[in-house]
């Protein structure tokens, strides 16, 4: 994890000595995190904190593999997840943003076990487990002291829908500071993995910073306070805090590289099985091309601790300023 965090300063580093003629910056990657277990408890995006007019589409695919067991707890993901989601932010009377944010997610067992596979093999990275189930067969399950909580189907439904407010609160040419609320509203099935069936909130202070002509980073540092899980028995989970960084820099004409790191604290109570209690921390890295009102980012998200995080998510988004 330190090894981790020097390259990403030494990489923020480098891309703050670059310099360019001005142009426009459009906020970090729009990517959350897409543990199971964990996001349906409003797991946040890194924000910009200047506010806008668009629309944007986005399709995240990730890949998860926790099959493991404590004293009192039994969690079984073996599984991939496809997250299609629309999101919408409109200025309201030049005072404040209203964002709107509608997921779709296909739980299935996936297609990449055996890549996954000899990947590992031929860099030699532990795989946890994964050859000792069959490829692509999908698992999820969550039980305390023998009794299910959580038992996923695969399928295609609705993810809860999320509300959000940002509010500028102190602005000037190199910098902008917001604040930001949401509540995320359940509407589809906590027993089958969709949702946690309870109305989560959060808040987050965000800040842009411009480096240079050609390089911006935004900080996030942020609150979560999820409802319960209202599966087949009720979970508490806890309340939780969230930050990240991210670097945003030109490249050459149109293109920019984007690179961001994000980390929340503990979500589930403790189970005794590491890769549910462990910090969360991923890394990002991304490209975004502009074309006129348009842009169009790639990026790709790898877990840095194998704890609350897939073992990657891959991510495409179109956005389109109004």
């Amino acid at each position: 994890m330190i090894r981790a965090c020097k390259y990403l300063f030494i990489v923020v580093f480098f891309l703050t000595c670059l310099s360019s003629a001005a142009f426009s910056f459009d906020g970090p990657l729009q990517i959350n995190n897409l543990y199971p277990i964990f996001l349906h408890a409003d797991q946040p995006y890194l924000e910009k904190a200047d506010i806008e007019n668009s629309v944007s589409f986005g399709l995240s695919h990730s890949s998860t593999y926790t099959v493991e067991s404590s004293r009192d707890w039994d969690i079984s993901l073996d599984m991939e997840i496809t997250e299609l989601s629309f999101r919408y932010k409109r200025i309201i009377n030049n005072l404040f943003e209203f964002d709107l944010d509608i997921p779709v997610l296909v739980l299935s067992g996936g297609f990449m076990d055996a890549a996954l596979e000899d990947y590992h093999d031929a860099f030699g990275f532990p795989d946890y487990g994964r050859k000792d189930r069959p490829h692509n067969d999908f698992l999820y399950e969550v039980r305390k002291d023998g009794n299910i909580i959580i038992r996923g189907k695969t399928g295609t439904r609705l993810g809860d829908i999320r509300l959000a407010v940002k509010k500028p609160l102190m602005s000037a040419d190199d910098y902008v500071l917001s604040i930001r609320g949401d509540i995320e509203v359940p509407v589809s099935s906590a027993e089958k993995g969709y949702s946690n069936g309870s109305l989560d909130t959060g808040f987050s202070m965000l800040f842009d910073k411009r480096i240079s002509d050609s390089t911006m980073t935004y900080w996030n540092l942020g609150a979560v306070f999820p409802g319960d899980v209202k599966g087949h028995e009720d979970l508490d989970l806890k309340n939780y805090i969230n930050g990240g960084l991210a670097v945003e820099t030109r490249l050459r004409r149109n293109l920019n590289l984007i690179v961001q790191l994000h980390g929340q604290s503990e979500i589930y109570p403790d189970t005794g099985i590491s890769a549910v209690d462990g910090r969360t921390f991923f890394i990002a890295l991304g490209g975004r091309y502009y074309s006129g009102n348009s842009n169009y980012e790639l990026s790709l998200t790898e877990d840095l601790n194998t704890s609350g995080s897939p073992d990657f998510i891959i991510n495409f988004t179109y956005k389109h300023l109004l």
